[in-house]
Formats: structure tokens, sequence, C-alpha cells
């Protein structure tokens, strides 16, 4: 698929008609989105949080129905997220469980909701740099609120049809994966950058020494989850 892109958008003609049909031969738009997914995103992964097998089923179903070929891994609920997130025991091995580039997760799940999940992700600021978005069946005032202010990327609630379901996750991919983010390290914790002389140069970061001289520490992170009895 992509290097049919390439070549598409390589070929150069000073003949109008000629170059209409090729830029029309390709089978849609979303081939030039997934191009440039492949570009910003070298190694995208997609993480799932979903406490329904049925829901997890159609949107993986759904994601690879788009064309997404990226790993989509499923989690049960917001400990198995969490846990994930932190690489804790079999998670461990970040070759097998790449840190997100996108998080899709439920609200209402058992042990840890979605709610847990956004709060986990604030209180952690150098890896809340991943879009996370809620996809839930709830459409009260009250949880999309405090979704947000949480830190969700976005609220949007389940649609009826399978139809409904890809042509939505088909704008929030595209959306998401084509913004920038900060480069982050196998961890998903932010590479330090150079910020001297930049508009950023006031705002500290990990690593960096404030008046009294003492360091910034990565370990002073918040890396707790939610009080569970498992």
């Amino acid at each position: 698929m992509m290097p049919y892109a390439f070549c598409c958008e390589k070929s150069k003609s000073n003949d109008p008609c000629r170059r209409k049909r090729r830029l029309t031969s390709l089978p849609s738009l979303w081939n030039l989105q997934l191009l440039f997914l492949f570009m910003k995103h070298a190694n995208p992964t997609i993480m799932v949080v979903e406490d329904n097998a049925d829901d997890a089923t159609l949107l993986v179903h759904a994601f690879k129905k788009i064309g997404v070929r990226d790993p989509i891994h499923v989690l049960c609920d917001g400990v198995e997220a969490i846990q994930y997130l932190m690489g804790d025991e079999k998670y461990a091995d970040r070759t097998r469980f790449a840190y997100p580039t996108f998080i899709l997760t439920d609200l209402k799940m058992p042990r840890a909701d979605g709610f847990a999940v956004l709060e986990f992700i604030k209180g952690n600021p150098e890896w809340a740099v991943i879009p996370a978005i809620v996809f839930s069946a709830s459409a009260d005032l009250d949880d999309i609120k405090k979704a947000y202010m949480l830190g969700a990327s976005s609220y949007h609630v389940k649609p009826a049809s399978l139809s409904q379901l890809v042509e939505q996750l088909r704008v929030l991919h595209a959306y998401w994966m084509t913004c920038e983010v900060p480069e982050v390290d196998v961890s998903g914790r932010q590479l330090r950058t150079e910020s001297h002389g930049k508009l950023g140069a006031r705002f500290a970061q990990a690593g960096d020494a404030d008046s009294s001289g003492k360091v910034a520490s990565r370990s002073r992170l918040t890396r707790t989850g939610p009080k569970v009895d498992c």
C-alpha cells in the first residue's frame, strides 16, 4: 500500500489530466493518512482498555477495517492498564509491550475504572504526552466533565452500529496519530530537550537544577495506581 502511495506522490507530469488520473487512482485518501501516520510514528502502538470482550473485539475489528496494522493491546480494566503503563510484571518487556502512542479507554470497569487510568496518567506528567480518549456508553454530563477534568483528550459515546464505529475510529485515529508529540524513551518518559535561549526555557524539566542547586529527579513522579483488592 505505502510504496504505491510514494510512487504517486513522486510522479511528475505536465499533463493535468494524467496527474489527476494518477492521484485519483489511489484507493482512498485514507492511504495518505496512513502514510503520514507511518512517517510520524515509527512504532505506533494502540492500547484499548475495555472490560466487555464483545466491545473489545468490535474495536479491534473496526481498527483493522480502517487499515490499521499497528499492534493493538487489549486490557480488561484500569488495573491492567496501569500495570502496562508502568511496565510491571509481564509488561516489563517493552519489546513485546511497547509504550502506547494512543489510548482508548472505557469508563465503567471493575477493579479500576477509566477515571483511575486518566488520574494515573495525569499524576505522571512525563507520561501524559499521548492521546487518552474515553470511549464509553455513558452520556452522563458528570462523567464527561470529570473525564476532561482528569485530562482526557476527548470523550466519545460508543455508537450503535459497526459502520458508525468504523467511521468514528477512522476520524479519531487519523487526527491524533498525525499530531506532534514529545519524543519518549522505551518506558514512555519524555526525553530531555535543549531549552536554552528558547521560548520554553523558563519551564523546568526532569534533570534541571533549581535555584538551590538540587536536580529535579524523575523519581519524584508519582507511580501509584488505584488501591484495589484483586
